[in-house]
């Protein structure tokens, strides 16, 4: 055989030689053997481009980081207490609700109703009240500080510092849009201060028989200010009597000037929209430790009635929770209602 002939034959068995030395190991590896490992010499010489791998390398964690998160959720006071595992026959979402007949203080629905819980922006209703009964003046402009922004969740505020809004505006949102700037700068700017105010805040309630209730802050950022279901029909039955309260509460939109800027504002419950309901005063709250919360005055099947729900799971569940309430009222018998009208207008007779 010719040496030319020959040598050529040598390279081609070397070149196919160390082509099986590439492909081999990377057979084995994509076979998932786990017993046969690559040498160092063998993955330099890897059969794509390392840029290619990187890529697929970060696409590949992007997809699966959810699936390796191992922060959990945080619970509710309600959720460490076991609340959730109460049933109803109305299958609620929250561990608290209560339903009270506001003409003759007949329960008409009660979950854990004495349960005492952190309330969030609920605690608003009862700044609100300190407020519209205290008769200062609501065109008085205020100022935002610095001192009013939120270290206790780090939440955001549309109120930027420096914002100067009358004491009438910064009231219309915080009940109606629950603006944590707002709320905290009523509070502030109360004639003696802050912990005055916050004095008041529980004083009000001690004198309206609220024994389970405990403010610390005008906001319901802390998880301190709590209270309980039947505490909280008693609040709501008082701030209904205030014609600002009803108002404010119920307002479904609402705008102010700041600076050069005209802020759109609307109420944090889609309710006071639907034409299924009539509202005559209302209230949401959330913080992690509250869960979702819903209190309101509302007429419903010709019936004056007062709901509260606390803690619910989920984002739409208090609101699905009074969509249930409702429809049960309207499901009860006709009968039992007309007796009572009939009863209230014998007593009002005599």
């Amino acid at each position: 055989m010719p040496k030319t002939t020959l040598q050529r034959i040598v390279q081609l068995v070397g070149v196919c030689v160390l082509g099986l030395s590439f492909s081999l190991p990377a057979a084995y590896a994509a076979a998932g053997d786990g017993e046969r490992k690559v040498s160092k010499k063998t993955r330099v010489a890897k059969p794509f481009k390392a840029s290619v791998a990187r890529k697929r390398i970060k696409t590949s964690m992007a997809q699966s980081a959810p699936l390796r998160s191992t922060t959990p959720p945080k619970l509710s006071f309600g959720q460490i207490a076991g609340l959730h595992s109460a049933l109803d026959p109305l299958s609620l979402k929250s561990s608290v609700a209560l339903v009270i007949d506001q003409d003759t203080q007949e329960v008409l629905f009660s979950k854990n109703d004495h349960a005492v819980l952190p309330i969030a922006s609920l605690t608003k209703l009862m700044t609100g009240v300190i407020i519209s009964s205290a008769n200062l003046p609501m065109d008085e402009v205020l100022t935002v500080t610095q001192d009013d922004v939120d270290t206790e969740k780090n939440s955001s505020s549309r109120l930027r510092v420096g914002a100067s809004l009358t004491r009438g505006e910064l009231l219309h949102l915080a009940l109606m849009s629950s603006e944590n700037r707002a709320a905290h700068a009523l509070g502030r700017t109360y004639p003696g201060g802050l912990q005055t105010f916050v004095g008041l805040m529980n004083a009000r309630a001690k004198l309206l028989g609220m024994k389970d209730t405990r403010y610390v802050e005008p906001t319901g950022l802390s998880s301190l200010n709590q209270s309980s279901a039947q505490d909280l029909a008693t609040l709501v039955n008082a701030a209904h009597a205030d014609p600002v309260m009803r108002e404010l509460t119920t307002s479904s939109g609402y705008q102010v000037a700041v600076g050069r800027q005209t802020l759109q504002y609307n109420n944090t419950n889609r309710l006071v929209k639907s034409p299924n309901w009539d509202i005559g005063l209302q209230k949401t709250g959330y913080i992690s430790e509250a869960g979702q919360c819903l209190v309101m005055q509302t007429k419903i099947a010709g019936r004056k009635l007062i709901m509260v729900f606390l803690d619910s799971a989920g984002k739409f569940s208090r609101i699905a929770d009074a969509e249930r309430v409702r429809h049960w009222v309207e499901s009860l018998p006709v009968v039992i209602q007309k007796i009572k009208v009939a009863d209230s207008i014998k007593l009002s007779d005599g």
